[in-house]
């Protein structure tokens, strides 16, 4: 007991640089995710093209990779992009994140029936008021599952922070299990990161509960 209170103060230091990185990854990637679901469905092909590639390209490489590649690999392109270590996490995540949260919100959209925005225009609603008053409500309800695995992961991918020396919770764990031989350290961890997932499934089933009564 004496040596995890000794080890806490730096695995809960880690914990906010995790909680950190989850948050703004989250206030940065949902609103750019709907954002960029309504680029892909516009009406602009090449705006579809363009928007179509940054998605298959998120999507289909490591988010460790883009990670890596963010704040190792700018630098040596020649870009005179430095970004320091939180920095570069965010933005690989948020870019990352964007890209899944494109396809959750590009498929809840496409669930509408487009009878609705036809009556809509009946009613002399504009676009964004379709999308805010009448589209919007009923996308949320039914992404509400999907964001949530998406959220539950996220909080797993924080660790790869670990990789570009951000000192995150497993980077604590790390180096408390190297410098005193002992797996106690990454044993908080775990127990940490299954305490952050059950939060946070909690909270995600509470939402799900207040938008039950759309059934």
């Amino acid at each position: 007991m004496d040596y995890i209170m000794e080890v806490m103060p730096s695995l809960i230091s880690g914990m906010g640089v995790t909680l950190s990185v989850f948050f703004w990854t989250l206030v940065g990637s949902l609103p750019l995710g709907l954002i960029v679901a309504l680029g892909m469905m516009s009406r602009f092909k090449i705006l579809q093209k363009i928007l179509g590639i940054y998605v298959w390209l998120m999507r289909g490489t490591p988010l460790l990779l883009q990670l890596i590649f963010v704040f190792y690999g700018l630098p040596l392109l020649g870009t005179g992009i430095v970004l320091p270590r939180y920095e570069a996490a965010l933005v690989a995540f948020i870019l990352n994140y964007t890209a899944y949260f494109a396809e959750i919100f590009r498929g809840g959209l496409q669930s509408i029936d487009k009878g609705q925005y036809e009556s809509a225009k009946v009613l002399r609603l504009s676009y964004w008021q379709t999308i805010r008053k009448v589209v919007a409500p009923q996308v949320i309800k039914i992404v509400i599952p999907s964001i949530g695995n998406e959220v539950i992961n996220l909080v797993k991918d924080s660790s790869l922070v670990y990789v570009i020396g951000l000192g995150d919770l497993l980077r604590a764990g790390n180096v408390a299990t190297s410098r005193d031989v002992t797996l106690v350290p990454l044993l908080l961890v775990g127990a940490m990161y299954l305490m952050m997932t059950a939060f946070f499934t909690y909270v995600l089933k509470k939402i799900e509960q207040h938008y039950s009564y759309w059934k």
